[in-house]
């Protein structure tokens, strides 16, 4: 583990698709308490160029391709 400071205003910060993908997260985990119970999967994996590639499964898939400058810091 890092022992970096945790970010709490991480899905204001990093690049567009780290912030749609932090959104759709965000949105998953909050359909699922409201209907009682869920499943998620998450993985990643470093594709082309040190690109993220991030596959969310809940139901369907999302995947976002995520530059690595586009992180947060």
């Amino acid at each position: 583990m890092h022992n970096e400071p945790i970010q709490t205003d991480v899905g204001k910060s990093g690049g567009p698709q780290f912030r749609e993908a932090f959104e759709r997260l965000l949105q998953i985990v909050i359909d699922g308490l409201r209907h009682g119970h869920f499943r998620c999967t998450i993985s990643s994996s470093i594709g082309k160029g040190n690109r993220r590639e991030l596959m969310i499964e809940a139901g369907k898939s999302d995947k976002f391709t995520i530059p690595e400058e586009e992180l947060p810091r």
